[in-house]
Formats: structure tokens, C-alpha cells, sequence
């Protein structure tokens, strides 16, 4: 199909992404204004004085909720592929999927007895 060197291809490659990458650095730097110093009473971006604090306290709770529903989100990913192969996976498909889902099962029973899904329970 083409007589290239699969070598010199990548090297070509390679060129061009950080000629595009050093580009793009040098075109923000030049119209970013980096290394310039601002005053902290000055309007950002809309216009406005700032006014108050922007430090905002979450509770413990929240972070909880996130994590649990990440390993929760992910589990549902996991055994949505376990069921696209369950009749090819067998006995021991069925014995790994029942395992997973009972040592979910375990950790989503102490989150309760915890009180991880309780509002108010770990307040910072």
C-alpha cells in the first residue's frame, strides 16, 4: 500500500504533536498575560467587586455519598458486562457474579449501620 517506514511515520508524527503542543504554548503565553500581577480588589471576569469568602465547608456526608456512589455507579458497569456473558460464563460466572454482588452487598450494609445516608450525622 505505501513503501513508509512505520519508524519514520512515528517520528513524523511525534514532530508534528509537539510542534502543535509548543504553538499552542507560546500563542497562550503571549496573549494570556502570564507573569502579570493582579490586585485582588479588582473585578475577575464578571465585572463585580468580590465580596465574603470563597472558602465553603462541605460536610464529611457528602463525600461519603460521592464515594459510595462511584463504587455503586462502577458496579452497575461491571455486572452489566457479567450479564451480556452470563450464559457463556457458566457456574463459575454465576459463583464470581453472586461473590461480587454479596461483598457489595457487605460494604453497602456497614455504610448504613455507619449512618454514611443520614443528613446531618457527620457535620464538619
Amino acid at each position: 500500500m505505501s513503501d513508509f517506514n512505520p519508524g519514520i511515520m512515528i517520528g513524523v508524527f511525534s514532530l508534528l504533536v509537539l510542534a502543535v503542543i509548543a504553538s499552542i504554548l507560546f500563542i497562550s503565553k503571549s496573549l494570556g498575560g502570564f507573569g502579570r500581577r493582579f490586585d485582588k480588589e479588582q473585578p475577575f471576569e464578571c465585572g463585580l467587586l468580590p465580596s465574603g469568602t470563597t472558602k465553603h465547608n462541605f460536610s464529611i456526608s457528602y463525600y461519603l455519598i460521592a464515594v459510595a456512589f462511584l463504587i455503586f455507579e462502577l458496579e452497575a458497569a461491571i455486572l452489566f458486562a457479567w450479564g451480556v456473558d452470563y450464559w457463556q460464563l457458566g457456574i463459575p460466572g454465576v459463583i464470581a457474579g453472586v461473590t461480587f454482588l454479596v461483598i457489595l452487598l457487605l460494604g453497602f450494609i456497614y455504610m448504613i449501620r455507619k449512618g454514611v445516608f443520614q443528613i446531618g450525622v457527620y457535620e464538619s
